[in-house]
């Protein structure tokens, strides 16, 4: 472990310091008592250089540092400006003193270079041609570290020496006029050699190990601060090397590292190389500011150690949304810390969301601050030590501070009775200190207390102010709604709608103004949150109109923001009632209300809204596409998510590009499905996977759970048009997967829907390989999602389940011979079009037609005689007044074959051959869609059907050419099943007995 170095007592004089060494056994740790060790410091400011860019802080800098360090107990030294001699002179003298000391504390600030894997200080006399004898000109810093650590046990070397390259662009450095020239770093130092971290150990020798400390990461430039002042990383030094008292040197300097990185705006990160032993304290430290800048100071560490400890996607948000939002970096950070990093959201979405909402009341804090008119010095020394704390990031303290203004507001409040004016002013006042309360609880998350403070506030306004009194409870309201929505509860989401309905009672009757229209709005916003929680289509239908008559006074000409927000939130509820909903004309609404808001925002100005608005525009598309059967919206659809995903960076909104990349995914594989297309569906492969590279399992399971049931989806495209099982098999495993974080009590809807998958696949998996139990799996997985998809809340998916039980159905008579599984799915059929119709969903009326006559078909082989037979030719003639080879050509082709293999049944039993001619026709359709290489089972099927159609020729017009063409198609089928899984393999069986029956007639014919 690093050592552990600590003042003992505050007797301790002069240069010496008192020792704790934690030594940290296997087992157990002990620690040792101190003893008395000796420290040493130099602290080395270089400002005025001669022949290179001056520096103005670095003299600032040594003075500084050299005094703290003196009060920390070191026997220290400061020189400033040293030439080439001088400093090597320094050095050395620091090595010789020293020699004996238990701790070496080197401080540099000035100019450094790296060139070669080396670092150099760089005295004030340096110009060009020192570059060419550096050994002598120069000095080499891992040469000083080297020296002292042979001799030291703990030696600490801080360099604030990173700035830019003082010498020319193309300046080249020798070790000696005769060494290998070597190019110098255009900005900052370099790791030194060799550095890394000492594994934890007993220590072998009386060296315990270096601290190297750096102001910026290696090959980054740091900053030298305001003129006159401090670099930032020696005020930061300043600031917290005084925590020494308590706290241990990693953490120090991680505070360190995090302060100059939220004081420079994520500009320069210091670096460090730690390899002590031992935990390292240093003890007694000067004085800490007392009262409340000792209070934010203490709070403020324990966030920069926090800030260390954040992972860099919550970091790389922080920064986006603070810069974004305008507000202090420090004061979002302290937003998460105040929350408690165990309750971060792990779904960057909801993080991003909870950051933006917070960064929002920083926002309107940092404008109504100035305009906060308090009488009492007190309240306003209170209140402004909160702004001071926000600020610093110390949310805690700056609530401390609030809680003494609202004291101090309640103890005075008596008082101000006696004048009216005098009590205006005072309750003005008084709600003011509330409300800012208020907005801090906010900032912890706390609503709750936020909207009670906000309630306080609206009483103490209520009879002198209206325009607070609104204001204070629709903020009220506001927090009401975060609440709820935050935790889930809908008790406050209910609350918030009763604050909004006593908010409008303030307005005068009929008046539609813009508060009226922005507090309907808002009131819109809760009920939507309640409907999308609960499905009810009655709130969705409310929150609707709630919008709809808000946008009559947030015009677009008058309001365009608001407008297009409200215009947005309207979009969002038609949404949500057109999914539920067989009719689209909510889903054709929502389109418009879409592309109305992209007229108003714009790429240039709000990306991430204009691509948000595009996501959503692709979604209404993808779904109208997908529910009309038409290429033409899913190519839209397509278009919006591809420009969504053109406006933002995968780093800076990795959760939006994967949901855009996820929703691509989807088109592309829907019309991929309609147009037979191997690549397009490979393409929509490709995608989801893009997609899984940010929507990880551990970071947001459901949507990780979302996307790899789309994936599987894709995968089942494609496994139904190759040979073998592979995809299909990899689907069916990915959709398990799935199911472990979209489980029924979490999400039943989205439950319902990997689980409808699965059985898709399952269902294919056993017709490939004539596995009756993954049929039978698939058929009981459809029954059970009845107790999801009701016909009276879910008729669309209720329907649409009911046709995949009648496929399975289908599939299971077929392979068991068994006629009451097949006219089970006939009835399947038969309730799924009583929901699916023609006007309201036609490709999938086309699909549950072409089934059923399928099943028909199956059922008129099976000895349902010709009636059976005509049905089925009848329901498939129906599917193929919307299916079409360009819209659904598999569907197409399927139904085309259907009918030519009735129509085959059906001329056995009549005495000429037009039903053989007409099938002839059926099939040779399929033909145009099936081929050898893509489908070859099918190809198969439709080639012995034509085998069947001239064996009834032959037999029918005793035609010996007829007979052999026969003979020609079968061996075709058997090429195409040979291609296929078991069940193709028994096709090739019956093929075969047919080969042999027709080459017995054959020789057995002149």
């Amino acid at each position: 472990m690093p050592l552990s170095l600590a003042w003992n007592t505050r007797q301790a004089i002069g240069a010496f310091l008192a020792l704790f060494i934690a030594v940290i056994l296997s087992t157990a740790a002990e620690a040792e008592e101190p003893k008395t060790l000796k420290g040493v410091a130099l602290v080395i400011g270089q400002s005025k250089y001669t022949h290179i860019t001056p520096l103005p802080n670095p003299a600032n800098d040594a003075r500084d540092m050299s005094k703290l360090l003196t009060d920390l107990g070191f026997d220290g030294r400061a020189v400033t400006d040293r030439d080439a001699s001088k400093l090597s002179r320094d050095l050395e003298r620091f090595v010789e003193d020293a020699e004996g000391a238990d701790i070496a504390f080197l401080y540099y600030s000035g100019h450094g270079i790296e060139a070669g894997g080396e670092n150099y200080l760089v005295p004030v006399n340096a110009d060009d041609a020192s570059l060419g004898n550096a050994s002598e000109e120069l000095v080499s810093l891992s040469q000083v570290v080297d020296k002292l650590k042979a001799i030291v046990p703990v030696v600490i070397v801080l360099v604030d020496a990173c700035r830019t390259n003082p010498f020319p662009a193309t300046a080249q450095l020798k070790a000696t006029p005769d060494s290998p020239p070597q190019p110098v770093t255009v900005s900052g130092l370099g790791a030194p050699r060799g550095a890394a971290v000492v594994e934890q150990a007993p220590a072998a020798t009386d060296n315990l190990g270096t601290v190297i400390g750096f102001a910026a990461e290696p090959g980054r430039p740091a900053l030298d601060g305001a003129v006159g002042g401090n670099s930032p990383y020696a005020a930061a030094l300043l600031r917290h090397l005084s925590a020494m008292k308590g706290a241990e040197l990693g953490s120090v300097m991680r505070m360190v590292t995090e302060e100059v990185y939220l004081s420079t705006d994520t500009r320069q990160r210091p670096w460090v190389n730690e390899s002590l032993r031992r935990m390292l304290y240093l003890g007694v430290a000067p004085d800490e500011p007392e009262g409340e800048e000792g209070l934010i100071n203490g709070e403020r560490r324990q966030l920069l150690l926090t800030i260390a400890d954040l992972p860099t996607p919550e970091r790389m948000q922080v920064e986006s949304i603070a810069k974004k939002g305008g507000v202090p970096m420090s004061a979002l950070y302290g937003v998460l810390r105040a929350l408690g990093i165990d309750n971060v959201p792990k779904d960057p979405k909801e993080l991003e969301k909870l950051l933006e909402g917070q960064a929002e009341t920083l926002k309107k804090m940092m404008a109504e601050r100035a305009a906060l008119n308090v009488d009492d010095p007190e309240i306003k020394k209170m209140a402004a030590a909160a702004d001071r704390a926000i600020e610093q990031g110390a949310i805690t303290v700056a609530r401390q501070f609030l809680d003494e203004a609202v004291k101090r507001v309640e103890a005075t409040a008596g008082a101000v009775d006696a004048a009216e004016e005098a009590v205006k002013k005072k309750r003005l006042a008084d709600a003011a200190i509330y409300a800012r309360r208020a907005e801090t609880a906010s900032l912890a998350f706390d609503y709750m207390a936020a909207a009670s403070d906000y309630a306080k506030a609206f009483t103490l306004v209520e009879k002198w102010d209206e325009k607070l009194k609104w204001n204070y409870k629709n903020l009220e309201a506001e927090a009401l709604n975060s609440h709820g929505y935050q935790k889930g509860e809908n008790a406050a989401l209910l609350k918030s709608i009763a604050v909004y309905e006593e908010i409008l009672t303030f307005i005068p009757a009929g008046e539609k103004n813009a508060d009226w229209a922005i507090t309907r709005n808002n009131m819109g916003v809760a009920y939507l949150n309640l409907a999308e929680r609960a499905g009810d289509k009655n709130q969705l239908e409310q929150a609707a109109q709630i919008f709809r008559d808000s946008l009559a006074v947030l015009t677009r000409q008058s309001d365009p923001v608001n407008w297009a927000a409200t215009q947005n939130n309207l979009g969002n509820a038609l949404l949500n009632l057109g999914k539920r909903q067989i009719d689209s004309k909510q889903l054709e609404e929502a389109v418009a209300a879409y592309r109305a808001v992209l007229e108003v925002r714009s790429r240039e100005k709000t990306p991430v809204d204009w691509s948000d608005s595009q996501n959503n525009l692709g979604i209404a598309l993808y779904t109208l596409g997908e529910r009309e059967g038409s290429d033409t919206r899913l190519v839209e659809a397509a278009a919006a998510y591809r420009a969504g995903l053109s406006a933002i960076s995968r780093d800076a909104e990795s959760n939006r590009w994967g949901v855009l990349q996820n929703n691509l995914g989807n088109t592309l594989n829907v019309l991929g499905a309609r147009k037979n297309d191997l690549p397009i569906l490979k393409e929509a492969v490709n995608t989801f996977r893009a997609a899984l590279e940010v929507r990880t399992r551990d970071k947001v399971p459901l949507q990780w759970g979302s996307t790899m049931t789309n994936l599987g989806g894709a995968l089942t495209q494609i496994g139904t048009r190759v040979a073998g099982t592979t995809e299909l098999e990899e689907a069916a495993k990915i959709f398990r997967e799935a199911t472990g974080e979209i489980t029924r009590e979490r999400a039943p809807v989205d439950w319902a829907a990997v689980q409808n998958n699965l059985a898709s696949a399952l269902q294919h998996l056993g017709q490939r390989n004539m596995d009756g139990k993954r049929l039978e799996e698939a058929m009981a997985i459809y029954k059970d999602l009845f107790g999801v998809y009701s016909r009276e809340h879910a008729p669309l998916d209720w329907a649409t389940t009911q046709l995949n039980l009648g496929n399975v159905l289908q599939t299971l008579g077929k392979l068991n011979n068994d006629p009451a599984k097949l006219d089970e799915s006939v009835a399947a059929y038969r309730l799924a079009l009583s929901e699916l119709t023609v006007e309201r969903t036609p490709m999938q009326w086309a699909t549950a037609q072409s089934m059923m006559g399928t099943a028909l078909e199956s059922i008129g082989f099976g000895g349902g005689g010709v009636e059976k037979l005509k049905e089925s030719i009848a329901a498939k003639r129906a599917a193929l007044t919307i299916l079409t080879k360009e819209n659904g050509p598999l569907e197409w082709a399927q139904a085309q074959f259907n009918i030519g293999n009735s129509l085959n049944m059906i001329a056995n039993f009549e005495k000429g051959t037009e039903s053989y001619e007409t099938a002839l026709i059926a099939f040779n359709a399929a033909l145009e869609v099936y081929t050898l290489e893509e489908t070859p089972m099918q190809w198969a099927m439709v080639q012995n059907g034509i085998g069947d159609v001239y064996w009834g020729f032959g037999t029918r017009r005793t035609d010996k050419k007829a007979f052999e063409t026969s003979l020609a198609q079968f061996e075709k089928a058997k090429i195409g099943y040979g291609k296929g899984g078991l069940m193709a393999w028994g096709m090739v069986n019956i093929v075969n007995k047919k080969i042999e029956i027709i080459k017995q007639a054959l020789a057995s014919k002149p």
